[in-house]
């Protein structure tokens, strides 16, 4: 199933049709409830007969005709791998980003870095600008980052990596931005990927079960019609079950938290007036246009 949030915050199914409304399968949905989906996810095993029964009933809407809010809102914690694909820590370290708040050492990946985390008030829609704020930061660079993400579904704690995959809920594609350090200017990681609109997501979740094996994903990413990122989870350094069980070594991980899995090569600079397009064919595609942040 492909679950959406649209408008003022109703939960929708979409399927080839359009978008079926399910908003008032969610316990508690009214307008504006940015933790809907939460609920949602936390109560799936009870609540997916009813979203599947009301699916039925809606009439379809036009993808074109609501706004594609991100889908899920605001996760308690937003996560991220640094550094999780051996071909991209390459081209990094060929452009000169070996230390600092980007990695303490070369040889640094997820695997010795952990994750780090995106506030969550960086999560942007689908089809939302991302607003550089080049009037601040008008002599650094900004890249793009296309990757998929996927979506916590039931408490996790002290995980397994074997037991892993039974606490995903589902998977979704994010665009993980970038303010890059300088030589005289290193701010923590956090606050250079944490702008407002710096995590665009969606267009949509689709459940574990309709993705299948997870190795099947495949992000695309394409800048100004050009495609720069094309990749498989198998490539990562760390793999999502490891991602996973890492994590909730640390922290109790919640319903609804979003984990996004790191960057694969091809991560170039973006600048007002470009459209970045990322798809996973599963799961849909963003396009998203760049401008200059007006704030």
């Amino acid at each position: 199933m492909r679950l959406v949030v649209f408008d003022d915050f109703r939960i929708g199914v979409l399927d080839g049709d359009g978008i079926r409304d399910v908003s008032l399968a969610v316990p508690s949905w009214s307008p504006g409830d940015v933790y809907a989906m939460n609920r949602l996810v936390a109560g799936w095993d009870t609540l997916r007969s009813a979203i599947e029964q009301a699916a039925k009933t809606a009439s379809p809407r036009a993808v074109d005709q609501v706004h594609l809010q991100p889908p899920i809102p605001a996760p308690t914690h937003l996560l991220a791998a640094p550094v999780n694909f051996a071909a991209h820590q390459a081209e990094m370290q060929a452009q000169g980003f070996r230390g600092g708040n980007d990695g303490s050492r070369r040889r640094d990946t997820a695997d010795t870095l952990g994750f780090f985390m995106k506030a969550t008030g960086s999560i942007s829609g689908p089809n939302d600008p991302i607003q550089l704020p080049v009037k601040d930061y008008p002599d650094r660079r900004f890249d793009h980052e296309g990757e998929i993400a996927f979506v916590i579904g039931k408490p996790a704690r002290g995980v397994s990596p074997q037991e892993a995959e039974r606490y995903i809920f589902g998977y979704t594609i994010m665009i993980d931005a970038t303010l890059r350090a300088s030589e005289d200017r290193s701010e923590e990681r956090v606050q250079r990927k944490s702008f407002a609109s710096f995590s665009p997501m969606g267009p949509c979740v689709t459940t574990v079960d309709e993705v299948g094996d997870w190795r099947a994903l495949n992000v695309k990413l394409w800048l100004n019609g050009e495609l720069r990122q094309d990749a498989h989870p198998s490539d990562m350094i760390v793999d999502i079950p490891n991602l996973l069980s890492r994590a909730s070594h640390i922290m109790p991980l919640r319903p609804g938290d979003v984990y996004t899995t790191g960057s694969p090569p091809g991560v170039g600079r973006i600048a007002p007036g470009d459209t970045v397009v990322v798809e996973e064919s599963h799961i849909g595609r963003m396009t998203l246009p760049v401008v200059a942040r007006d704030w």
